[in-house]
């Protein structure tokens, strides 16, 4: 048996500049940091010919094409994997809930599969084999942060260069700083579960339409991130709180779905009840909210969330990335 985990993120800024469409041409930057949640595959050797698949619904198939869950086929499909196994899926989050979910099923589920064929792999090779997969294979208007960030783990800067490379730096931020920001973001569950796709397509085609509004849109985030880089690593941890308030305001011009009614009460119950800004994790259209607070004091903030309706994940930065837990297989 293969025990396989790769964890979902949260994006501290520059969210967005990881599609193709804009960073191809004007070049990308993202930070994004890995939490304590987890997607875990088990992948064994079945005694039957057949291929049992398990997640939110159970496929018992004879051949790899007769797969309907997409993901899953592409990935036996590349591994050249098409009879005697059983895998099965687990998460600690629900899907489309904007943390990334389904990037980390796929890093996580091609970690497994190269384990049960006793391949080597590095980090990097899983994360480009999950963006071909989701990108070019099956389409989805997604960026490619997600990947990098369930292979690589840490608090980890990513530029995209507009040759498509893509440069992997740990946040250079000191330690007791390190601290102060997992101590004063908190993270709160909509229970809103959305498809990002919509959001991102827009987006996509906008941006290969070189639309200004949204060009300019993204031009701005971008910066957010690069100033985001520059004063978590000098320290400076409560500007991150005043930046979060800026990105909030540009991301949520990028799309009339990036919000509503609801989420923007929730947001002004946050900012009164002590938080100095905040953000919708992914996309936008539901998920997680994402809040800072100065010196961690969130009393206030998670007794006012939770009369929005709203429940609080706790979490910590992950920094292990992807990761075999169990390797068994005896033949």
């Amino acid at each position: 048996m293969i025990i396989s985990r790769a964890p979902v993120r949260i994006t501290l800024g520059g969210g967005g500049t990881d599609l193709k469409s804009y960073y191809a041409k004007y070049g990308g930057f993202p930070i994004a940091a890995a939490i304590d949640r987890y997607i875990f595959i088990s992948a064994n050797k079945r005694f039957y010919d057949s291929i049992r698949l398990s997640y939110s619904k159970t496929e018992i198939v004879d051949r790899v094409d007769l797969i309907k869950h997409s993901i899953f086929r592409e990935a036996m499909k590349m591994m050249d994997i098409d009879s005697g196994i059983e895998i099965v899926s687990i998460a600690d989050v629900p899907a489309n809930c904007g943390l990334g979910t389904s990037s980390s099923f796929t890093v996580s589920l091609l970690n497994a599969l190269h384990a049960y064929k006793r391949d080597f792999v590095t980090l990097r090779q899983l994360a480009e084999e999950a963006c071909r997969i989701e990108i070019e294979i099956l389409g989805e208007p997604i960026g490619k942060q997600d990947q990098y960030i369930a292979a690589f783990g840490g608090v980890t800067c990513l530029t995209f260069e507009k040759t498509g490379d893509v440069i992997v730096e740990p946040l250079k931020i000191p330690d007791d700083a390190l601290d102060q920001l997992e101590n004063n973001v908190f993270l709160f569950h909509t229970g809103i579960e959305r498809s990002a796709s919509d959001i991102l397509q827009d987006q996509d085609t906008r941006s290969q339409k070189e639309d200004k509004s949204i060009i300019d849109n993204l031009h701005m985030v971008k910066d957010i991130g690069l100033r985001t880089r520059a004063v978590l690593e000098k320290g400076d941890i409560d500007s991150f709180g005043v930046l979060l308030e800026e990105h909030w305001q540009i991301k949520k011009k990028r799309s009339d779905k990036m919000s509503d009614p609801f989420m923007d009460e929730c947001y002004e119950a946050g900012k009164k009840s002590g938080a100095l800004g905040g953000k919708i994790i992914g996309a936008g259209g539901g998920g997680f909210f994402m809040f800072y607070c100065r010196g961690g004091n969130g009393t206030n903030l998670i007794q006012s969330m939770k009369k929005m309706g709203l429940r609080l994940m706790k979490f910590h930065f992950d920094f292990e990335g992807a990761k075999i837990l169990v390797n068994m297989k005896k033949y």
